[in-house]
């Protein structure tokens, strides 16, 4: 299947839209590189999870793959996070914002944080449900997955280059929420879960992920 790639695109301009009013004012666990600019000693100048976002959109577009799967790459903690407010985006607004194909993507690669009862869920359970998924899931929804995985994994191994220790609590950051070998251990089941699709794209993105996890392993 043939899939058209624009110069400009509504839809992926509409996500980025949608993307940063959802998750303003949220922010990554913590910051590696030093600040921009001078900032005052009282206050903290942490990582808006949009840079992230648009980190993992700019590898999805990067190894070639459609507008949609770009829209959704933008939007792919949508579901999954919540915004400042502690709500939670349903999937059926999605649809009606950006139409199925998008929201069914972003729903593929979307962990369930909460049970039923709206009780959050372990960690080691929330990744065994995302794995389990994944492992059946669309190729492009392999590139979202792996392109996030492949940012946050160098993001860990750039700050623990720096000298900060990524699973302990610091000024300003938050630890990660798993073990070393915990971590290990989903970073890999990604990996082998993606093994399933065919798509040639996929294949230079599962070995960036290996060389992330190969820096990971000398690390811990």
């Amino acid at each position: 299947m043939e899939y058209t790639i624009t110069l400009f695109s509504p839809l992926v301009e509409h996500a980025i839209e949608l993307a940063s009013e959802w998750h303003d004012r949220t922010y990554r666990k913590g910051r590696w590189r030093d600040p921009s600019y001078p900032v005052p000693t009282e206050e903290a100048l942490r990582v808006p999870v949009m840079a992230h976002l648009t980190a993992v959109a700019i590898i999805v577009k990067g190894a070639g793959w459609d507008d949609e799967t770009v829209a959704a790459a933008f939007l792919h903690d949508i579901i999954e996070d919540g915004n400042r407010f502690r709500e939670y985006f349903r999937y059926e607004s999605l649809v009606s914002l950006v139409g199925s194909p998008v929201a069914d993507l972003v729903r593929e690669v979307s962990e369930d944080k909460l049970d039923d009862d709206g009780i959050p869920r372990r960690w080691k359970d929330r990744k065994i449900g995302y794995i389990d998924r994944l492992s059946s899931a669309s190729d492009r929804a392999h590139a979202i997955s792996l392109a996030d995985k492949i940012h946050n994994l160098w993001s860990i191994n750039e700050t623990m280059s720096s000298g900060i220790n990524v699973f302990e609590n610091g000024p300003d950051r938050k630890a990660l929420s798993a073990n070393p070998s915990e971590q290990l251990w989903f970073y890999e089941s990604v990996l082998e879960a993606t093994r399933t699709g065919k798509d040639e794209r996929l294949v230079p993105m599962r070995m960036r992920l290996e060389e992330e996890i190969q820096r990971f392993r000398e690390f811990v």
